[in-house]
């Protein structure tokens, strides 16, 4: 039997929040790969995708914003997927240093392809349905504890 008197360890991995989250994450960004695959996507593209299937001719920034990527990492990602045909890039009319992120015909198409993603990954999570709503709203809530 462990030492109960010992004093807590804020160094040990296992009192950690962080390290959870981020091997949950990992895991399952990893589950997501073998049907992403078929599409030509990685998650994170297949995630701006989806955010782009929601609200379409986004600038940049609020697609950033939205996703909690920065432009190092978005700009490549979206000059990937207008070179596949899913997205298309254009200036603002209104204020040419802002870039405007429009779906393609194709883009639009991929969405029927897709669709059946959130099942399968449905299907390789074993957690109640009321603990995995639970989670998402705690998740969001520490989300939104960082604005």
């Amino acid at each position: 039997m462990a030492d109960e008197t010992a004093a807590f360890d804020p160094l040990a991995l296992s009192n950690q929040l962080c390290f959870p989250l981020y091997a949950a994450s990992k895991e399952l960004t990893r589950r997501y790969k073998p049907f992403l695959d078929p599409l030509g996507l990685t998650y994170t593209q297949y995630v701006t995708m989806m955010a782009l299937w929601e609200h379409d001719e986004v600038p940049v920034k609020e697609l950033g914003q939205r996703l909690y990527l920065d432009s190092a990492t978005l700009t490549p990602l979206l000059k990937r997927l207008e070179a596949h045909g899913y997205v298309s890039r254009r200036r603002s009319e209104l204020d040419e240093r802002s870039v405007i992120i429009s779906l393609t015909d194709e883009g639009r198409k991929l969405r029927e392809r897709a669709v059946v993603v959130p099942g399968c990954i449905g299907g390789c999570i074993r957690m109640d349905p009321a603990d995995a709503a639970e989670l998402k709203r705690l998740l969001e809530s520490l989300l939104a504890s960082f604005e």
